[in-house]
């Protein structure tokens, strides 16, 4: 716990925000062994959520140190930066973007993460707050890229165009292909695919109903097939037929379109039968 204090100390700033309206509340729990005025001693399972909890972090590190060159550094709980960070956490609750400005969320998703502490146990309860610096604690963990579990990760406040979950760990998530294709996508950068779907990270293809219906407004297709005696001419293999040239055309009244390209080599086989050999398949949209 120390160690984390000397080299994050922005860890003010990650513990559990006592304003966010939690759906799942973080939690640090310990079994506590206390003394009652009849004399005995009980021990009961003390749960205290974002805010109750900086009262037990002051007592367990009252009196922490840190060995520096051989000299103790006392490095108790630091109300000061505390407070930095309940101004940080304010400022951002209250944040807003301007409304040209689309913002998207991506996360990790598929690791356990931790969520909720908890010190001691019903046949070892801690009897001594200090004593927290020192034992093992046990982790209740969700769903999260190990790090930062889903639900903090959505906590932004803003309102998403799109949120998309990718299983992945923190760090590593950003040499995800599948980050790529996201970002490719919302950006509009290179080919667009008009029928690519982030939050699945699949292509979708239209149904039979809907190119029917598409050629009822005017889907056009053209076809260039390149006949055994044509192909005879250009290509030293007489046994292979070419159908190239593959298109299909939709316009709109906003003069945008979709377009798709295939290039499909013929082998013919045994018994009549053929082979079809796609090479290539690009689907673009351009608008004016």
């Amino acid at each position: 716990m120390h160690q984390l204090l000397i080299e994050c100390p922005s860890l003010y700033e990650m513990m559990g925000c006592p304003s966010y309206h939690w759906q799942h509340i973080p939690l640090l729990e310990l079994w506590h062994e206390k003394q009652h005025s009849d004399g005995e001693s009980h021990i009961i399972l003390e749960s205290y959520p974002p805010g109750d909890n900086i009262e037990v972090l002051k007592q367990a590190l009252t009196n922490n140190t840190v060995n520096y060159d051989g000299v103790d550094l006392p490095l108790p709980l630091n109300l000061e930066i505390l407070k930095w960070s309940n101004k940080t956490w304010e400022i951002l609750s209250s944040a807003k973007l301007p409304s040209q400005v689309k913002f998207y969320n991506i996360y990790g998703t598929g690791l356990d993460t931790p969520h909720s502490v908890c010190y001691g146990n019903e046949d070892k309860p801690v009897s001594d707050l200090q004593q927290l610096c020192h034992l093992e604690a046990k982790f209740v963990c969700v769903d999260g890229d190990g790090t930062v579990a889903i639900e903090s990760a959505k906590a932004d406040g803003f309102n998403a165009e799109a949120r998309v979950g990718i299983p992945g760990d923190h760090r590593y998530i950003l040499s995800e292909p599948h980050l790529f294709r996201i970002l490719k996508h919302w950006l509009k950068a290179g080919d667009p695919d008009p029928f690519y779907n982030p939050l699945i990270d699949y292509v979708v293809l239209p149904t039979a109903f809907e190119i029917e219906r598409s050629k009822e407004k005017g889907l056009e297709v053209g076809w260039e097939i390149i006949s055994k005696d044509q192909d005879d001419q250009s290509n030293t293999s007489a046994d292979i037929t070419s159908l190239r040239s593959i298109s299909a055309l939709h316009g709109s009244a906003n003069q945008s379109y979709s377009e798709a390209h295939a290039t499909v080599v013929v082998h013919p086989g045994n018994d009549g039968k053929q082979h079809v050999q796609l090479n290539a398949l690009a689907v673009s949209v351009d608008a004016s």
